[in-house]
């Protein structure tokens, strides 16, 4: 469709057709079998109306996409295709290592790869728009959504925001032989600073100042953004007092007007309604108002514009035309993904059987669990020597839930466990095998949030949970039996898939008890202890690393995790990767990280507690592994640092090509691993 067909379009429009493209509903308007990511909110559409949205998210059913977006063009007046979306974080059904493990590989290549292949399986089930990247910097690990996020690093984060648009959309997707051949459009995440949540609490507000925010928080969304994301997402938090979602001067000076960006704003779910919570306006009236008129072009899933936006034009209260510029946007989008010719573009439910799972995309996640593990400490351990009896337990032995909260159509009898993949190393290997204890879930934790433990607490009978979430003690004297019979104790232990991730903060940030008190039986009976680390997150380690000689930490690994960990384990592969965010000597450091500025009254290094410098009383203030440390099974020299010239002047950083200066050094491989 050309550009003055899409104009006729827009002019041939009814207010309600218009007002109604800018609505998201939730894919259970469609279709009952869908996981809805958000809260209950109050939209709730006719039949009519439903038949002249824009777009919906949250079906991932082949067979049925197809189905909905027939039955859509036969009621929309103007045949208008469907958007639909989805959040495919990382992986469709071919589930890589979470975002923040996959920043830990410091591999915007392998970031690509990954892209790529979670696009070509959701274009062929019907997806249209992923809601990903999320490259939000994030510096505080109590912050459950720091999983979805590379890390700590605006650049690092700028490099995984390029990537991943790259490989979602494609390098050049308007050249294939149809627009956007088994890719899709990517949505750039949160905008903006929502990493910075105060406490640690996700939906938090945060506060930061201009400079800060454009210095260190700003520029992984502007890579996104300059790398030809199609859509950006606005966030739930606030910013110095202004929520995001009714932000001029983020939406419009900066991202408009600045960044020169002609895309799609869509708000996160329900962020328009929650103006209200947020005391900016009295109703959904207002907050449809403001919302428009701080350039959100799609309303998700809040009921404000379905409800009251056509009112507010009529009433004059907003202009026509600022609803005209936003449905010419998603129209825009619409066609540039090809659906105006071809509304079903790429779902095809007999080429997904082959596509979907396949082994080259499976070989590809399993090369993502090496380069994103980190090796923390290795006292000669690992790798396990042929021939050795090693027990392995813990409550990841067996768990097939590998992927993240966020992997939403990731699917348990996809992925391997640790328990299947050591079976393919039985030749090599003595295994012995013990459950150890449970898995601490998050309902174990949450009784630990109730707010009614404030008052108990104050009146004496506080109730912590410690017992409750202690492990049984016929499964840890079986794990210390089969301990002292081995040479060597492998615990596969850490957070649950559902302890991080949206809504998933937490206050202490240590390995659960119950595993705890697992790696320390495990170590009296046999001091030769690996601990291999799940987690969603940075840890507060120090317990695991008192009891281990060994810690490997291995993310949420994704659906190849097992086959993964055992070739890390065993040394068909080599750990290689690095902590994109730092790890703290305890909760109470954070936020925490590497890039801060200096103070006048730095601490000296290794001095106890320096009157009138920047320290604590009783901790240290360095993090127990800083950003970027990682180990590996050998060692490496490092040549010094080679510059391209000896001088920069002004006119040189205009250059658009970003290569006034390269700075080069030389790796050597000096160990004998290879």
């Amino acid at each position: 469709m050309t550009r003055k067909q899409i104009e006729e379009l827009i002019a041939d429009m009814t207010l309600e057709e218009k007002v109604l493209q800018l609505v998201q509903v939730p894919g259970s308007a469609f279709e009952q079998d869908v996981e809805d990511t958000g809260t209950d909110t109050h939209l709730s559409l006719s039949t009519e109306k439903l038949a002249m949205v824009g777009s919906t998210l949250g079906i991932r059913k082949v067979e049925k996409l197809n189905q909905i977006q027939k039955s859509h063009l036969e009621q929309s007046p103007h045949r208008i295709p469907l958007l639909f979306m989805m959040d495919v974080i990382h992986g469709l059904r071919t589930v890589f290592p979470m975002p923040l493990a996959l920043g830990a590989t410091f591999d915007p290549d392998l970031a690509e790869e990954g892209a790529r292949i979670a696009a070509k399986e959701s274009a062929v089930t019907g997806i249209h728009v992923t809601f990903s990247p999320m490259v939000d910097v994030s510096r505080d690990a109590r912050w459950g959504r720091i999983m979805e996020s590379p890390g700590e690093d605006p650049y690092l984060n700028s490099c995984m925001a390029r990537a991943h648009v790259l490989g979602f959309q494609g390098r050049d997707p308007l050249q294939d032989a149809a627009p956007y051949k088994d890719h899709v459009s990517a949505c750039i995440k949160h905008y903006a600073a929502y990493g910075a949540a105060e406490a640690g609490r996700d939906y938090n507000t945060t506060e930061l100042s201009d400079h800060t925010l454009r210095e260190y928080y700003l520029p992984p969304y502007k890579e996104g953004v300059r790398a030809g994301a199609d859509m950006v997402m606005t966030s739930f938090n606030s910013w110095n007092g202004e929520t995001t979602s009714a932000s001029r001067y983020l939406l419009q000076k900066i991202l408009r007007e600045e960044w020169g960006f002609e895309g799609v704003v869509i708000s996160d779910w329900n962020a328009i309604g929650e103006l209200v919570e947020h005391g900016l306006c009295e109703d959904l009236r207002g907050a449809a108002k403001l919302a428009i008129e701080a350039g959100v072009d799609i309303d998700m899933c809040s009921g404000a514009y379905a409800g009251y936006l056509a009112e507010l034009v009529r009433s004059g209260e907003v202009a026509e035309d600022l609803v005209d510029a936003s449905v010419r946007r998603v129209l825009l989008l619409k066609n540039k993904l090809g659906l105006f010719e071809n509304p079903y573009k790429d779902c095809d439910p007999e080429a997904a059987l082959q596509v979907i799972l396949c082994e080259e995309h499976r070989q590809a996640a399993r090369r993502a669990v090496h380069e994103s593990a980190v090796l923390l400490k290795n006292q000669g351990l690992l790798p396990l020597k042929k021939g050795q009896k090693i027990l392995l337990t813990g409550p990841y032995l067996h768990e097939k839930e590998l992927h993240s909260i966020w992997a939403i159509a990731g699917r348990a009898e996809d992925n391997v466990s640790v328990y299947e993949a050591a079976g393919e190393h039985k030749a090599d290997y003595e295994f012995l095998y013990a459950d150890g204890c449970r898995m601490t879930s998050r309902e174990d934790l949450a009784r630990l949030s109730v707010e009614t433990l404030i008052e108990d607490t104050r009146e004496g009978k506080g109730f912590y949970g410690a017992d409750a979430l202690a492990a049984d003690p016929a499964l840890l004297k079986e794990a210390a039996e089969k301990a002292s019979a081995a040479d060597g104790v492998v615990v596969l232990i850490g957070e649950s898939r559902n302890m991080s991730g949206e809504s998933g903060s937490r206050g202490d940030i240590t390995v659960p008890r119950s595993q705890i008190d697992l790696l320390r039986t495990a170590a009296h009976a046999n001091p030769n202890v690996t601990a291999v680390i799940f987690t969603g997150r940075p840890l507060d380690l120090r317990e695991v690393c008192t009891f281990a000689k060994a810690v490997l930490v291995v993310w949420l690994p994704g659906c190849e995790g097992g086959h993964g960990i055992m070739d890390l384990l065993t040394g068909e592969a080599v750990p290689s990767g690095k902590l994109p965010a730092t790890m703290p000597y305890s909760a109470a450091q954070l936020p925490i990280y590497y890039n801060h500025l200096s103070t006048g009254r730095a601490k000296p290094y290794g001095v106890q507690n320096p009157m009138f410098t920047s320290c604590y009383m009783d901790m240290p203030n360095r993090p127990l592994y800083p950003f970027g440390y990682g180990l590996s099974y050998t060692t490496f020299a490092i040549s010094p640092v080679n510059l391209s010239r000896d001088t920069v002047r002004m006119d040189d950083l205009s250059d658009p090509s970003g290569a006034c200066l390269k700075a080069s050094v030389t790796v050597t491989n000096t160990g004998t691993c290879t």
